[in-house]
Protein backbone atom coordinates (compact mmCIF):
# COMPACT_ATOMS: atom_id res chain seq x y z
CA UNK A 1 0.00 0.00 0.00
CA UNK A 2 1.07 3.74 -0.48
CA UNK A 3 2.84 4.49 1.97
CA UNK A 4 1.04 7.94 2.42
CA UNK A 5 -2.47 6.53 2.41
CA UNK A 6 -1.84 4.15 5.09
CA UNK A 7 -0.57 7.38 7.17
CA UNK A 8 -4.11 9.26 6.05
CA UNK A 9 -5.87 5.88 6.82
CA UNK A 10 -4.13 5.83 10.33
CA UNK A 11 -5.13 9.47 11.06
CA UNK A 12 -8.40 8.18 9.90
CA UNK A 13 -8.64 5.91 12.23
CA UNK A 14 -7.56 7.68 15.65
CA UNK A 15 -9.96 10.23 14.17
CA UNK A 16 -13.26 7.77 13.58
CA UNK A 17 -12.00 4.98 16.40
CA UNK A 18 -13.16 7.85 19.62
CA UNK A 19 -17.01 8.55 18.21
CA UNK A 20 -17.55 4.51 17.24
CA UNK A 21 -16.72 3.71 21.07
CA UNK A 22 -18.81 6.18 22.50
CA UNK A 23 -21.72 5.01 20.37
CA UNK A 24 -21.00 1.60 21.55
CA UNK A 25 -21.07 2.46 25.07
CA UNK A 26 -24.13 4.42 24.84
CA UNK A 27 -25.66 1.09 22.79
CA UNK A 28 -24.43 -1.68 25.78
CA UNK A 29 -25.73 1.49 28.53
CA UNK A 30 -28.73 3.35 28.37
CA UNK A 31 -29.59 3.65 24.56
CA UNK A 32 -30.12 0.14 23.23
CA UNK A 33 -30.36 0.42 19.33
CA UNK A 34 -32.01 -2.32 16.70
CA UNK A 35 -29.51 -4.98 15.79
CA UNK A 36 -30.12 -3.64 12.33
CA UNK A 37 -28.68 -0.05 12.78
CA UNK A 38 -25.98 -1.20 14.59
CA UNK A 39 -24.51 -3.51 11.45
CA UNK A 40 -25.31 -0.22 9.30
CA UNK A 41 -23.00 1.51 11.95
CA UNK A 42 -20.56 -1.37 11.78
CA UNK A 43 -20.26 -1.62 8.18
CA UNK A 44 -20.10 2.24 7.73
CA UNK A 45 -17.61 3.10 9.54
CA UNK A 46 -14.43 1.28 7.55
CA UNK A 47 -16.00 3.02 4.77
CA UNK A 48 -16.12 6.46 6.33
CA UNK A 49 -12.43 6.10 7.74
CA UNK A 50 -10.88 4.49 3.96
CA UNK A 51 -13.21 7.16 2.70
CA UNK A 52 -11.23 10.22 4.93
CA UNK A 53 -7.49 8.80 4.41
CA UNK A 54 -8.48 8.82 0.16
CA UNK A 55 -10.03 12.43 0.68
CA UNK A 56 -7.52 13.95 2.75
CA UNK A 57 -4.26 12.19 0.67
CA UNK A 58 -6.20 13.54 -2.57
CA UNK A 59 -6.81 16.74 -1.39
CA UNK A 60 -3.15 17.27 -1.12
CA UNK A 61 -2.13 16.40 -4.68
CA UNK A 62 -5.01 17.96 -6.42
CA UNK A 63 -7.40 20.52 -4.55
CA UNK A 64 -4.64 22.73 -2.91
CA UNK A 65 -2.24 22.59 -5.68
CA UNK A 66 -5.36 23.81 -7.75
CA UNK A 67 -6.49 26.26 -6.13
CA UNK A 68 -2.87 27.89 -5.45
CA UNK A 69 -2.23 28.49 -8.89
CA UNK A 70 -5.57 29.71 -10.03
CA UNK A 71 -5.33 32.17 -7.19
CA UNK A 72 -1.64 33.13 -8.13
CA UNK A 73 -2.69 33.61 -11.71
CA UNK A 74 -5.34 35.69 -11.03
CA UNK A 75 -4.03 37.54 -8.90
CA UNK A 76 -0.62 38.78 -11.40
CA UNK A 77 -3.26 39.50 -14.37
CA UNK A 78 -3.51 42.40 -12.54
CA UNK A 79 -6.99 42.89 -14.37
CA UNK A 80 -9.27 43.07 -11.14
CA UNK A 81 -12.55 42.90 -13.70
CA UNK A 82 -11.42 39.89 -14.39
CA UNK A 83 -10.58 38.39 -11.19
CA UNK A 84 -13.85 39.71 -10.08
CA UNK A 85 -16.00 38.25 -12.92
CA UNK A 86 -14.07 34.98 -12.63
CA UNK A 87 -14.27 34.50 -8.30
CA UNK A 88 -18.21 34.88 -8.64
CA UNK A 89 -18.25 32.62 -11.18
CA UNK A 90 -16.22 29.88 -9.59
CA UNK A 91 -18.34 30.50 -6.01
CA UNK A 92 -21.56 30.18 -7.69
CA UNK A 93 -20.16 26.89 -9.49
CA UNK A 94 -19.01 25.37 -6.86
CA UNK A 95 -21.91 26.02 -4.11
CA UNK A 96 -24.75 24.89 -6.39
CA UNK A 97 -22.86 21.19 -6.42
CA UNK A 98 -22.53 21.55 -2.51
CA UNK A 99 -24.06 17.79 -1.86
CA UNK A 100 -24.37 19.22 1.80
CA UNK A 101 -26.63 22.37 0.59
CA UNK A 102 -29.51 19.86 -1.29
CA UNK A 103 -29.80 18.21 1.71
CA UNK A 104 -30.60 21.47 3.67
CA UNK A 105 -32.53 22.52 0.70
CA UNK A 106 -34.71 19.57 0.80
CA UNK A 107 -35.41 20.14 4.71
CA UNK A 108 -36.57 23.40 4.25
CA UNK A 109 -39.93 23.79 3.87
CA UNK A 110 -42.24 26.55 1.92
CA UNK A 111 -39.15 27.01 0.15
CA UNK A 112 -38.33 25.73 -4.19
CA UNK A 113 -35.44 23.99 -3.45
CA UNK A 114 -33.75 25.75 -6.38
CA UNK A 115 -34.66 29.20 -4.99
CA UNK A 116 -33.07 28.12 -1.55
CA UNK A 117 -29.62 27.04 -3.72
CA UNK A 118 -29.67 30.16 -5.94
CA UNK A 119 -29.73 32.13 -3.44
CA UNK A 120 -27.14 30.56 -1.41
CA UNK A 121 -24.94 30.11 -4.13
CA UNK A 122 -25.31 34.09 -5.12
CA UNK A 123 -24.20 34.80 -1.50
CA UNK A 124 -21.06 32.62 -2.08
CA UNK A 125 -20.37 34.24 -5.08
CA UNK A 126 -20.28 38.09 -3.57
CA UNK A 127 -18.30 37.07 -0.90
CA UNK A 128 -15.46 35.08 -2.31
CA UNK A 129 -15.08 38.39 -4.50
CA UNK A 130 -15.22 40.29 -1.46
CA UNK A 131 -13.10 37.98 0.20
CA UNK A 132 -9.97 38.30 -2.43
CA UNK A 133 -10.36 41.73 -2.83
CA UNK A 134 -9.98 42.18 1.12
CA UNK A 135 -6.57 40.13 0.63
CA UNK A 136 -5.60 42.12 -2.09
CA UNK A 137 -6.12 45.74 -0.49
CA UNK A 138 -5.23 44.60 3.05
CA UNK A 139 -8.73 45.67 4.60
CA UNK A 140 -9.02 44.52 8.24
CA UNK A 141 -10.60 41.45 8.63
CA UNK A 142 -11.86 42.03 12.07
CA UNK A 143 -13.74 45.42 10.85
CA UNK A 144 -15.12 43.62 7.93
CA UNK A 145 -16.67 40.93 9.85
CA UNK A 146 -18.05 43.31 12.57
CA UNK A 147 -19.74 45.14 10.26
CA UNK A 148 -20.98 42.30 8.24
CA UNK A 149 -22.44 40.70 11.43
CA UNK A 150 -24.03 44.10 12.04
CA UNK A 151 -25.84 44.07 8.74
CA UNK A 152 -26.77 39.79 9.25
CA UNK A 153 -28.34 40.83 12.84
CA UNK A 154 -30.16 44.00 11.95
CA UNK A 155 -32.17 41.89 9.11
CA UNK A 156 -32.55 39.03 11.27
CA UNK A 157 -34.68 41.11 13.55
CA UNK A 158 -36.99 41.04 10.58
CA UNK A 159 -37.55 37.66 9.35
CA UNK A 160 -39.16 35.36 10.58
CA UNK A 161 -38.12 33.37 13.69
CA UNK A 162 -38.03 29.95 11.74
CA UNK A 163 -35.46 31.02 9.21
CA UNK A 164 -33.33 32.11 11.39
CA UNK A 165 -31.39 28.52 12.31
CA UNK A 166 -31.89 27.53 9.01
CA UNK A 167 -30.44 30.87 7.30
CA UNK A 168 -27.21 30.73 9.93
CA UNK A 169 -27.28 26.80 9.16
CA UNK A 170 -26.92 27.55 5.52
CA UNK A 171 -23.73 29.30 6.06
CA UNK A 172 -21.84 26.31 7.78
CA UNK A 173 -23.16 23.96 4.88
CA UNK A 174 -21.87 25.40 2.04
CA UNK A 175 -18.35 25.16 3.24
CA UNK A 176 -18.47 21.10 2.61
CA UNK A 177 -14.92 19.17 2.13
CA UNK A 178 -15.08 19.81 -1.86
CA UNK A 179 -15.36 24.02 -1.24
CA UNK A 180 -13.13 23.87 1.55
CA UNK A 181 -9.37 22.51 -0.11
CA UNK A 182 -10.14 25.04 -3.13
CA UNK A 183 -10.95 28.24 -1.32
CA UNK A 184 -8.21 27.85 1.55
CA UNK A 185 -5.83 27.17 -1.06
CA UNK A 186 -7.23 30.44 -3.66
CA UNK A 187 -6.27 32.41 -0.39
CA UNK A 188 -2.74 31.02 0.03
CA UNK A 189 -2.22 31.68 -3.85
CA UNK A 190 -3.42 34.97 -3.59
CA UNK A 191 -1.74 36.26 -0.69
CA UNK A 192 1.11 34.65 -2.19
CA UNK A 193 1.50 36.88 -4.82
CA UNK A 194 1.36 39.93 -3.02
CA UNK A 195 3.97 38.75 -1.10
CA UNK A 196 4.75 41.35 2.07
CA UNK A 197 5.06 40.81 5.81
CA UNK A 198 1.16 40.36 6.30
CA UNK A 199 0.55 38.28 3.35
CA UNK A 200 0.63 35.15 5.31
CA UNK A 201 -1.99 37.06 8.37
CA UNK A 202 -4.33 37.55 5.31
CA UNK A 203 -3.95 34.25 3.73
CA UNK A 204 -7.23 32.68 6.04
CA UNK A 205 -10.33 34.20 6.39
CA UNK A 206 -11.84 33.45 3.02
CA UNK A 207 -14.10 30.61 4.45
CA UNK A 208 -15.37 32.95 7.27
CA UNK A 209 -16.46 35.33 4.48
CA UNK A 210 -18.41 33.22 2.06
CA UNK A 211 -19.92 31.67 4.70
CA UNK A 212 -21.39 35.21 5.72
CA UNK A 213 -23.51 35.19 1.83
CA UNK A 214 -25.75 32.34 2.37
CA UNK A 215 -26.77 33.76 5.92
CA UNK A 216 -27.82 37.33 4.49
CA UNK A 217 -29.34 35.54 1.17
CA UNK A 218 -31.26 33.38 3.49
CA UNK A 219 -32.73 35.73 5.78
CA UNK A 220 -33.63 38.20 2.91
CA UNK A 221 -35.65 34.76 1.57
CA UNK A 222 -37.55 34.80 4.93
CA UNK A 223 -39.03 38.23 4.44
CA UNK A 224 -40.72 36.75 1.89
CA UNK A 225 -41.52 33.56 2.18
CA UNK A 226 -43.98 31.35 5.40
CA UNK A 227 -42.03 28.83 6.41
CA UNK A 228 -44.96 27.98 9.07
CA UNK A 229 -46.52 26.39 5.80
CA UNK A 230 -44.84 22.85 6.25
CA UNK A 231 -42.47 20.93 8.60
CA UNK A 232 -39.19 19.83 8.14
CA UNK A 233 -38.90 15.99 7.10
CA UNK A 234 -38.36 13.42 9.65
CA UNK A 235 -34.73 12.23 9.33
CA UNK A 236 -36.15 9.15 10.82
CA UNK A 237 -33.91 5.71 9.71
CA UNK A 238 -35.12 3.18 7.20
CA UNK A 239 -36.24 -0.01 8.70
CA UNK A 240 -33.71 -2.65 8.71
CA UNK A 241 -34.78 -6.66 9.46
CA UNK A 242 -32.34 -8.59 7.77
CA UNK A 243 -28.92 -8.60 5.97
CA UNK A 244 -30.73 -8.15 2.51
CA UNK A 245 -31.99 -4.75 3.48
CA UNK A 246 -28.45 -4.03 4.06
CA UNK A 247 -27.02 -4.57 1.19
CA UNK A 248 -29.60 -3.01 -0.77
CA UNK A 249 -29.49 0.66 1.00
CA UNK A 250 -25.58 0.51 0.69
CA UNK A 251 -26.09 -0.86 -3.21
CA UNK A 252 -28.49 1.74 -3.37
CA UNK A 253 -27.40 4.70 -1.81
CA UNK A 254 -23.09 4.33 -3.83
CA UNK A 255 -24.37 5.22 -6.86
CA UNK A 256 -26.13 7.91 -5.43
CA UNK A 257 -23.27 9.49 -3.86
CA UNK A 258 -20.97 8.72 -6.79
CA UNK A 259 -23.39 10.83 -8.81
CA UNK A 260 -23.55 13.63 -6.37
CA UNK A 261 -19.87 14.31 -5.85
CA UNK A 262 -18.66 13.56 -9.73
CA UNK A 263 -21.65 16.54 -10.16
CA UNK A 264 -19.93 18.48 -7.40
CA UNK A 265 -15.59 18.11 -8.66
CA UNK A 266 -17.13 18.38 -12.49
CA UNK A 267 -17.19 22.23 -12.07
CA UNK A 268 -13.98 22.74 -10.15
CA UNK A 269 -12.37 20.40 -12.73
CA UNK A 270 -13.60 21.96 -15.68
CA UNK A 271 -12.54 25.11 -14.50
CA UNK A 272 -9.40 24.31 -13.78
CA UNK A 273 -8.36 22.50 -17.32
CA UNK A 274 -9.71 26.21 -18.85
CA UNK A 275 -7.24 27.63 -16.72
CA UNK A 276 -4.66 25.25 -17.81
CA UNK A 277 -4.83 25.77 -20.96
CA UNK A 278 -5.44 29.30 -21.23
CA UNK A 279 -2.89 30.52 -18.75
CA UNK A 280 -1.40 28.27 -16.58
CA UNK A 281 0.73 25.49 -18.67
CA UNK A 282 1.83 23.59 -15.62
CA UNK A 283 4.21 20.79 -16.93
CA UNK A 284 2.56 17.26 -17.81
CA UNK A 285 4.15 15.43 -14.69
CA UNK A 286 2.21 18.02 -12.41
CA UNK A 287 -1.32 17.36 -13.93
CA UNK A 288 -0.43 14.14 -13.91
CA UNK A 289 0.04 14.32 -9.87
CA UNK A 290 -3.16 16.56 -9.94
CA UNK A 291 -5.18 13.77 -11.97
CA UNK A 292 -4.18 10.99 -9.36
CA UNK A 293 -5.14 13.16 -6.81
CA UNK A 294 -8.54 13.85 -7.87
CA UNK A 295 -9.03 9.93 -8.43
CA UNK A 296 -8.69 9.77 -4.81
CA UNK A 297 -10.67 12.72 -3.74
CA UNK A 298 -13.70 11.34 -5.91
CA UNK A 299 -13.56 7.88 -4.73
CA UNK A 300 -12.92 9.08 -0.63
CA UNK A 301 -15.66 11.09 -0.57
CA UNK A 302 -17.99 8.81 -2.60
CA UNK A 303 -17.12 6.04 0.48
CA UNK A 304 -17.23 8.91 2.99
CA UNK A 305 -20.55 10.57 1.96
CA UNK A 306 -21.62 6.72 1.66
CA UNK A 307 -20.20 5.21 4.89
CA UNK A 308 -21.91 8.64 7.46
CA UNK A 309 -25.38 8.70 5.70
CA UNK A 310 -25.83 5.04 5.79
CA UNK A 311 -24.74 4.46 8.57
CA UNK A 312 -24.20 7.21 10.91
CA UNK A 313 -27.58 9.15 10.05
CA UNK A 314 -29.60 6.22 11.57
CA UNK A 315 -27.75 6.12 14.60
CA UNK A 316 -27.80 9.80 15.46
CA UNK A 317 -31.32 10.08 15.04
CA UNK A 318 -32.10 7.04 17.32
CA UNK A 319 -29.48 7.90 19.49
CA UNK A 320 -30.90 11.24 20.11
CA UNK A 321 -34.77 10.10 20.76
CA UNK A 322 -33.81 7.20 23.05
CA UNK A 323 -31.47 9.36 25.41
CA UNK A 324 -34.17 12.31 25.10
CA UNK A 325 -37.21 9.52 26.31
CA UNK A 326 -35.39 8.64 29.86
CA UNK A 327 -36.55 10.07 32.74
CA UNK A 328 -33.04 11.31 33.40
CA UNK A 329 -33.15 13.26 29.71
CA UNK A 330 -30.99 15.84 31.25
CA UNK A 331 -27.71 13.48 30.49
CA UNK A 332 -28.05 13.95 26.91
CA UNK A 333 -26.50 17.79 27.04
CA UNK A 334 -22.52 16.11 28.62
CA UNK A 335 -22.94 13.00 26.04
CA UNK A 336 -23.76 15.40 22.95
CA UNK A 337 -20.44 17.57 24.72
CA UNK A 338 -18.77 14.01 24.53
CA UNK A 339 -19.59 13.39 21.07
CA UNK A 340 -19.02 16.71 20.06
CA UNK A 341 -15.41 16.45 21.64
CA UNK A 342 -14.69 13.54 19.51
CA UNK A 343 -16.89 13.72 15.98
CA UNK A 344 -15.24 16.74 14.53
CA UNK A 345 -11.75 14.97 14.72
CA UNK A 346 -13.75 12.96 11.79
CA UNK A 347 -14.98 15.91 9.54
CA UNK A 348 -12.16 15.63 6.24
CA UNK A 349 -12.10 19.32 6.04
CA UNK A 350 -10.79 19.89 9.44
CA UNK A 351 -7.73 17.87 8.70
CA UNK A 352 -7.14 19.88 5.70
CA UNK A 353 -7.47 23.33 7.58
CA UNK A 354 -5.10 21.86 10.26
CA UNK A 355 -2.14 21.24 8.53
CA UNK A 356 -2.43 24.00 6.27
CA UNK A 357 -2.55 26.12 9.36
CA UNK A 358 0.70 24.48 10.97
CA UNK A 359 2.62 24.71 7.30
CA UNK A 360 2.05 28.54 6.72
CA UNK A 361 2.50 29.48 10.57
CA UNK A 362 5.77 27.06 10.20
CA UNK A 363 4.76 24.84 13.43
CA UNK A 364 3.71 28.05 15.49
CA UNK A 365 0.27 27.11 15.62
CA UNK A 366 0.31 23.02 15.62
CA UNK A 367 -1.87 20.78 14.64
CA UNK A 368 -2.74 19.20 17.76
CA UNK A 369 -3.52 22.39 19.42
CA UNK A 370 -5.82 23.42 16.56
CA UNK A 371 -7.23 20.13 17.07
CA UNK A 372 -8.05 20.50 21.00
CA UNK A 373 -9.43 23.84 20.47
CA UNK A 374 -11.82 22.70 17.91
CA UNK A 375 -13.00 19.90 19.61
CA UNK A 376 -13.26 22.11 22.68
CA UNK A 377 -15.85 24.56 20.88
CA UNK A 378 -17.58 22.01 19.51
CA UNK A 379 -18.37 19.90 22.33
CA UNK A 380 -19.75 23.85 24.10
CA UNK A 381 -21.83 23.76 20.76
CA UNK A 382 -23.31 20.69 21.06
CA UNK A 383 -24.28 21.21 24.96
CA UNK A 384 -26.09 24.56 24.24
CA UNK A 385 -27.91 23.06 21.32
CA UNK A 386 -29.17 20.26 23.67
CA UNK A 387 -30.29 23.23 26.22
CA UNK A 388 -32.25 24.35 22.96
CA UNK A 389 -33.89 21.04 22.20
CA UNK A 390 -34.52 20.42 25.63
CA UNK A 391 -35.92 23.98 26.67
CA UNK A 392 -36.76 25.81 23.40
CA UNK A 393 -34.73 28.39 24.16
CA UNK A 394 -34.52 30.88 21.18
CA UNK A 395 -31.07 30.94 19.36
CA UNK A 396 -30.64 34.60 19.13
CA UNK A 397 -29.82 34.52 22.95
CA UNK A 398 -26.74 32.35 21.91
CA UNK A 399 -25.75 33.43 18.92
CA UNK A 400 -26.07 37.54 20.06
CA UNK A 401 -23.82 36.20 22.88
CA UNK A 402 -21.32 34.22 20.74
CA UNK A 403 -20.78 36.46 17.82
CA UNK A 404 -20.39 39.41 20.34
CA UNK A 405 -17.43 37.91 22.47
CA UNK A 406 -15.85 36.59 19.18
CA UNK A 407 -15.66 39.85 17.13
CA UNK A 408 -14.16 41.55 20.35
CA UNK A 409 -11.73 38.77 20.84
CA UNK A 410 -10.69 39.72 16.71
CA UNK A 411 -9.34 43.39 18.44
CA UNK A 412 -7.19 41.89 20.57
CA UNK A 413 -5.48 38.62 19.31
CA UNK A 414 -2.99 38.09 16.42
CA UNK A 415 -4.58 38.69 13.13
CA UNK A 416 -3.88 35.14 11.74
CA UNK A 417 -6.01 33.83 14.99
CA UNK A 418 -9.33 35.68 13.80
CA UNK A 419 -9.02 34.31 10.73
CA UNK A 420 -8.34 30.96 11.20
CA UNK A 421 -10.99 31.15 13.79
CA UNK A 422 -13.41 32.13 11.35
CA UNK A 423 -12.21 30.03 8.77
CA UNK A 424 -12.88 26.95 11.07
CA UNK A 425 -16.16 27.44 12.14
CA UNK A 426 -17.17 26.85 8.33
CA UNK A 427 -14.63 24.02 8.50
CA UNK A 428 -16.36 22.04 11.13
CA UNK A 429 -19.77 22.37 10.08
CA UNK A 430 -19.71 19.35 7.58
CA UNK A 431 -21.05 16.07 6.60
CA UNK A 432 -20.72 14.45 10.03
CA UNK A 433 -22.38 17.91 11.22
CA UNK A 434 -24.94 17.53 8.79
CA UNK A 435 -25.62 13.67 8.82
CA UNK A 436 -24.79 12.78 12.69
CA UNK A 437 -25.32 15.68 15.08
CA UNK A 438 -28.32 17.13 13.35
CA UNK A 439 -30.38 13.81 13.12
CA UNK A 440 -28.90 13.56 16.49
CA UNK A 441 -30.80 17.02 17.73
CA UNK A 442 -34.04 15.97 15.49
CA UNK A 443 -34.03 12.54 17.36
CA UNK A 444 -34.57 14.48 20.62
CA UNK A 445 -36.64 17.10 19.27
CA UNK A 446 -39.49 14.87 18.14
CA UNK A 447 -39.34 12.66 21.05
CA UNK A 448 -39.59 15.96 22.95
CA UNK A 449 -42.20 17.27 20.72
CA UNK A 450 -40.46 20.41 20.21
CA UNK A 451 -40.56 23.13 16.79
CA UNK A 452 -38.42 21.23 14.53
CA UNK A 453 -36.92 24.18 12.15
CA UNK A 454 -36.79 26.47 15.62
CA UNK A 455 -35.15 23.98 17.85
CA UNK A 456 -33.18 21.10 16.00
CA UNK A 457 -32.05 23.35 13.49
CA UNK A 458 -28.91 26.19 14.45
CA UNK A 459 -27.08 23.08 15.69
CA UNK A 460 -24.65 23.93 12.22
CA UNK A 461 -25.00 27.35 12.93
CA UNK A 462 -23.37 26.42 16.79
CA UNK A 463 -20.61 23.91 15.25
CA UNK A 464 -19.78 26.92 13.48
CA UNK A 465 -20.00 30.06 16.14
CA UNK A 466 -18.30 28.44 19.01
CA UNK A 467 -14.73 27.52 17.41
CA UNK A 468 -14.69 31.54 17.04
CA UNK A 469 -14.40 31.77 20.50
CA UNK A 470 -11.85 28.63 21.82
CA UNK A 471 -9.26 29.64 18.76
CA UNK A 472 -9.56 33.20 19.41
CA UNK A 473 -8.80 32.72 22.98
CA UNK A 474 -5.80 30.18 21.82
CA UNK A 475 -4.39 33.30 20.09
CA UNK A 476 -4.84 35.32 23.41
CA UNK A 477 -2.75 32.75 24.82
CA UNK A 478 -0.40 32.35 22.36
CA UNK A 479 0.25 36.50 22.20
CA UNK A 480 0.36 36.46 26.06
CA UNK A 481 3.03 33.90 26.30
CA UNK A 482 5.11 35.63 23.77
CA UNK A 483 4.51 38.84 26.07
CA UNK A 484 5.86 37.17 29.02
CA UNK A 485 8.56 35.50 26.91
CA UNK A 486 9.92 39.08 25.65
CA UNK A 487 11.68 40.17 29.18
CA UNK A 488 13.52 36.99 29.59
CA UNK A 489 14.88 36.76 25.98
CA UNK A 490 15.87 39.95 26.12
CA UNK A 491 17.62 39.46 29.95
CA UNK A 492 19.26 35.95 28.49
CA UNK A 493 21.06 38.18 25.36
CA UNK A 494 22.33 40.59 28.00
CA UNK A 495 23.72 38.40 30.13
CA UNK A 496 25.73 36.62 26.78
CA UNK A 497 26.83 40.51 26.54
CA UNK A 498 28.01 40.93 29.98
CA UNK A 499 29.88 37.64 30.05
CA UNK A 500 31.60 38.53 26.64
Amino acid sequence: MNKNLWLKIKESISSVLPISVVVLILHLTIAPLPLGTLILFAVGTPLLILGMGLFTLGADLSMMMMGERVGAQLTKSRRLTFLICIAFIMGVMITIAEPDLQVLAQQVPSVPNMTLILAVAFGVGVFLVLALLRILFQVSLSLMLVGLYLAVFAIAAFTSPDFLAVAFDSGGVTTGPITVPFILALGLGVAAVRGDAGSHDDSFGLISLCSIGPVLTVLILGMFFNAEGGAASSSAPAAVENAGDIFRLFAESLPHYAKEVLIALLPIVLFFLVFQLAALHLPKIQMIKISVGLVYTYIGLVLFLTGVNVGFMPVGNLLGAKISQLSYNWVIIPIAMLIGFFVVAAEPAVHVLNKQVEEVTGGAISRNSMMAALSIGIACSLGLAMVRVMTGVSIWYFLLGGYAIALGLSFVVPKIFTAIAFDSGGVASGPMTATFLLPFAMGACEALGGNMLRDAFGIVAMVAMTPLVTIQSLGAVFKLKTILAAPIAMADEELEIIEL
